[in-house]
């Protein structure tokens, strides 16, 4: 492929280079560009590579007028405007395709290299991990590369010596960059935080509640949010996140109770009573649209965040004022032990006590039964637990595909399908909770973590999306009951993919190597583990770095112990001694520049098959070589080379004339092959 590239005239070769880069900008695109947009960019640069290589003529305007018009009214059609952060990203991919069949001069390469690097930035919107600011660094080489090439007249170097100068180049700005990075002023926010189109449409946990809500969830590798623990991880059957609490219930779809879309009001009277050693963590939650804090059950105390204060509903909901449209970072010490609320008069326990008239008549009647009447009625502990061990012997199935269920839910799903998801079992079991006359309630959130034990941290996926139970007794107040852990539970202490059915036979084996089925020997899954550090790391130093953790970096820095401070002065006086000594030493290896030159010169000859003979002076090379095969302007070449490097190496030059020469030299380099 280098071999053909290089094969290529001049302006063949610039202009496939433009147009690789082009494409390597608009890869990423195609990620989240609708399929009929994807091929309509990629066949403008198909098209007009094929017109550079083979040297046919460019398509008239009368051509690229009507496409550009049909190009733009499809766009229109599929995001209904053409201006806004997803259809200018659009409006843009387009133009870029249909530019590059409208390239004439150099001013129009200069337009569509620009162009590209705005393009590029835009990827900013969809993807800011490590893989992604790998490959937009390659691509910006390479635009640089292409944008290099139009800059050279008749004569350029190799590809491959016009990257490694663009990468050289790179390499000295990153110090720079990193200067700037920490001490340019920079707006409150990510660069690239703003919410994204349509942010309240992103899957995650809602305000309600139905059958098949939570299992839409179970497939969806998104990222929620991530927690580095300064105290021992938590064992998994205790990592429960707690998001909405939800207590209305119309037959079919639960709710919260109260106004739907409102933050809660904050209650100072909650009633908790705290009980043994603390968990005390970082969480780091993914940008989303929605307001809900994340914490394990239950908070004890969460950090404020900077511009958008929280508060907290009397079931312990945490529900930031704005949305949440960056990545946020918070400090959170939960209690795995707690009493709360032990005190709920006969008023407060109604509302968790209320069931629809007339809904699923068949459960509310095998309840009331279940518990009995009197002085024979059960326990409230007793009739939890005789629910509960009513699941784990009937023939129930935890399953992501359960069948539909009909206008009383509850009584198809106890007594017909017995086929569901956690939302069936945490449901129903409310259900029939309220119906023996003891208040419960569901919780949804998220139940386990992605663990890491090598750094202490866990991540939470949208898979991990998961509903459970409170009910409330006397004297203990909301206890949490997951009746899923009745019916499958691997799923609590391993993970969701342990929990589901066996996959078939030939997936078996992968599935336990990538550490899918819970385990945790997987090669895949240890690999997995050390990436997730990595990109915690970058979230955490690059990504997240907000004014206030930049602010509060360079305080440490300006508190250090004047001992510390004097160690790094050293050590960097010292690592710029050691970069100086390496530029001398390499220097001083290569010798005469002009001599360089001579011996790269020879070797290039050698090449050709007209090795310099340990006797020959420049003048007989110079003999011998003009009486060889080549080209009449690389003999040209070769003479000039031989007469300049001959008057300088053996003449009284000055130093100005001497750095002349020498880019006479290399300029005539290029031309002897």
């Amino acid at each position: 492929m280098i071999r053909w590239f290089n094969s290529l005239p001049r302006d063949k070769a610039d202009i496939v280079l433009l147009l690789l880069a082009a494409a390597m900008v608009l890869a990423p695109h195609a990620l989240h560009l609708p399929p009929w947009l994807s091929v309509a960019v990629a066949m403008p640069l198909l098209w007009r590579a094929a017109i550079t290589v083979r040297g046919r003529r460019q398509p008239p305007l009368a051509v690229l007028a009507p496409l550009a018009v049909l190009g733009i009214a499809a766009v229109y059609a599929s995001y209904g405007s053409v201006l806004g952060r997803d259809a200018g990203v659009a409006m843009l991919a387009l133009l870029l395709a249909l530019k590059s069949l409208e390239m004439h001069g150099r001013r129009d390469i200069f337009v569509f290299v620009f162009l590209s690097f705005f393009l590029l930035l835009a990827n900013f919107f969809h993807a800011q991990g490590i893989l992604s600011a790998a490959w937009m660094l390659a691509t910006v080489i390479v635009l640089l590369a292409a944008l290099l090439s139009a800059q050279y007249g008749a004569v350029q170097p190799r590809l491959a010596q016009r990257l490694g100068l663009l990468g050289r180049l790179l390499a000295l700005a990153l110090p720079l960059s990193a200067v700037m990075f920490l001490a340019v002023p920079r707006i409150d926010g990510p660069l690239w935080g703003a919410a994204p189109e349509g942010a309240q449409a992103r899957t995650g946990l809602s305000d309600s509640m139905q059958p098949g809500a939570i299992a839409s969830l179970a497939l969806s590798s998104e990222a929620v949010f991530s927690a580095r623990f300064s105290t021992p991880l938590p064992p998994q059957d205790q990592l429960y996140w707690r998001g909405v609490v939800l207590g209305d219930f119309d037959g079919s779809t639960w709710t919260r109770r109260g106004a739907k879309g409102r933050a809660p009001a904050s209650d100072n009277r909650i009633d908790i009573a705290l009980e043994g050693q603390p968990s005390n963590y970082e969480v780091s939650l993914q940008a989303s649209g929605q307001r809900r804090i994340f914490a394990l059950d239950v908070p004890r105390s969460i950090e404020r965040l900077p511009g958008n204060p929280y508060v907290v509903s009397s079931a312990l909901e945490v529900l930031t004022i704005q949305p949440i449209t960056s990545t946020v970072r918070y400090r959170v010490s939960s209690q795995p032990r707690y009493r709360l609320q032990a005190g709920l008069s006969a008023a407060q326990q109604q509302p968790w006590l209320a069931l629809p008239a007339g809904s699923n008549p068949r459960s509310v009647a095998w309840a009331r039964a279940l518990r009995g009447h009197g002085a024979q009625a059960l326990a409230p502990a007793d009739a939890i637990a005789a629910v509960l061990e009513h699941f784990r012997r009937a023939p129930f199935r935890y399953t992501l595909q359960p069948p539909l269920l009909g206008k009383h839910g509850v009584d198809d799903f106890l007594f017909g399908t017995q086929a569901g998801f956690c939302e069936h079992y945490a449901g129903s079991f409310v259900v029939l909770m309220r119906a023996m006359g003891i208040p419960a309630r569901v919780v949804t959130g998220y139940q386990g973590g992605l663990r890491n034990e090598s750094d202490n941290s866990l991540s939470v996926r949208q898979s991990d999306a998961h509903a459970w139970s409170e009910a409330w007794l006397a004297g203990r107040g909301w206890v949490r009951v997951d009746p899923t852990g009745a019916v499958a539970p691997l799923r609590t202490q391993r993970n969701l993919d342990a929990a589901l059915p066996p996959a078939p036979p030939p997936l078996t084996a992968w599935r336990a190597l990538a550490g899918l089925d819970g385990g945790a020997r997987g090669a895949v899954a240890a690999w997995r583990q050390q990436w997730q550090q990595a990109e915690h790391a970058w979230s955490s130093w690059v990504l997240d770095t907000t004014p206030q953790r930049r602010r509060a970096m360079l305080d440490g820095l300006r508190n250090l112990p004047a001992t510390k401070l004097a160690l790094a002065c050293a050590v960097l006086a010292l690592l710029s001694a050691m970069a100086g000594a390496l530029v001398w030493w390499r220097q001083a290896r290569q010798g005469d520049p002009l001599d360089a030159l001579y011996a790269q010169f020879c070797r290039q000859q050698a090449r050709r098959g007209y090795s310099r003979a340990p006797h020959e002076g420049p003048h007989g090379y110079a003999a011998r070589l003009a009486a060889g095969k080549a080209t009449p302007e690389a003999h040209a070449a070769i003479a000039q080379f031989l007469a300049i490097y001959a008057a300088m190496k053996y003449g009284n030059a000055n130093p100005d004339e001497q750095l002349r020469a020498r880019r006479s030299l290399r300029r005539l380099l290029t031309q002897c092959r």
